[in-house]
Order: structure tokens, then sequence, then C-alpha cells
């Protein structure tokens, strides 16, 4: 099957400056996008840039920076684009021809604090609805920080209040803290997006432990 309509891989510079953007966080988000071929983007050493969000780029994307011989491709999908010159399968999977070195310091954003947390409240272990809720209440003094900023649902956070632990009957599900980046991106692999094409598997899981 042939993608409709003619792609470009040169022209105008925003597409050279696109591919020199920060790999790290420059990928896809939107579910709808996630079925349209997206390429898997690896580093160099073959393992995800990201593992949440998945480090994938619309297969425009992939298609630009291989013709700007910033990756390889070393996997395809079936399908193939043409334009009027020559056509060329899409790419499943894109390596990085030069090394990105991770980040080590976790920036303390909302997303990264929901990722520490897994998406659940700290006190009730529920999913959706989230918001946060300072442990130490900033009218007794709580600084806004990775040790006293959790993940809670509306409604124990609407319990607690302003009042303590203590007094709103509630305690942690664990002790909050800051991260690692090692450790988030681990905490990122727990949460696949709901299309995983099977070309990617074997550089998703590849140094997952075996189950026994």
């Amino acid at each position: 099957m042939a993608c409709s309509g003619a792609w470009k891989t040169s022209g105008r510079a925003g597409d050279v400056s696109q591919m020199q953007a920060d790999f790290r966080t420059n990928f896809v988000r939107e579910s709808g996008v996630l079925r349209q071929h997206p390429a898997l983007v690896l580093n160099a050493d073959y393992r995800p840039l990201s593992y949440y969000p998945l480090s994938l780029w619309p297969w425009q994307d992939a298609i630009k920076a291989a013709f700007l011989d910033r990756v390889d491709i070393i996997a395809e999908y079936d399908e193939v684009v043409r334009s009027p010159s020559m056509s060329l399968k899409i790419p499943s999977v894109v390596v990085l021809k030069d090394y990105v070195k991770p980040r080590k310091r976790v920036a303390f954003t909302r997303f990264n604090l929901f990722l520490r947390d897994e998406f659940l409240c700290q006190y009730c272990g529920s999913k959706g609805d989230l918001t946060f809720d300072h442990v130490v209440p900033r009218a007794a003094g709580g600084i806004t920080s990775w040790e006293n900023v959790v993940a809670a649902c509306a409604p124990c956070n609407l319990r607690k209040g302003s009042k303590s632990l203590r007094n709103a009957g509630l305690s942690l599900r664990k002790p909050p803290r800051q991260p690692g980046a090692e450790e988030l991106r681990n905490m990122g692999r727990r949460f696949p997006p709901n299309h995983l094409h099977k070309s990617w598997l074997d550089f998703l899981y590849w140094d997952a432990e075996l189950e026994a």
C-alpha cells in the first residue's frame, strides 16, 4: 500500500532546524498519530531515547533525518511513499549516528512528578483525576519540592486540605523524594503506548529482566 501524497526531503530551512532540535523531547505524543507509521528513535547505543513518552518521530521527520545523514534506517514498514523521482519504504526504526548523552538532572515538572508516582494518588492509590498536594501544607511552611509534593486524587486532596497527614487521617504509599534520571527512564518503561509496532519490540525490551 502506498501512502497518498508526494513527500519532500529537502527545501525549507525549518526542516533542517527541526532535525537539529532536542532529540530527547521532540517526540510524538498524540495517540492518533501513533497509528500513522511513526518511527521508533534509538540512540547510538540502540536504546530508545525515551520510554515515556516513547521516542517516536512522524515518518516524514524520520525520512528527512535519513536524508540529512543523521540516522540509519534499521527497520521498515511494508508501506511505501513516493516522490516524483523515487519511492521509499517508510522507516519503522531509526538509530542516531551520533550518541545523545542522557540528561543527569531530572526537571521538577508536572509530567515527571506524575511519572515518579506512577500516575497514582499517593494516599489512596486511585488513578485518574490527579492533582498535586503538599505533604506539609504551605500554610505550615511546606515548600514546593520533590520531597514535599505528591500526586493526589481530587477527593484525597480535598480531604487533606491544609491539615497534616495525621489530622487528615491519611498516610503516604511511599516517601516522596527526587528521582534519578535513569530511575525515571526505567519507570517510563512500565507505561508503553497502546500502539506498539512489532519491529520495535526487540529494541524496547531487549534489556528487560526475563520472567521465570
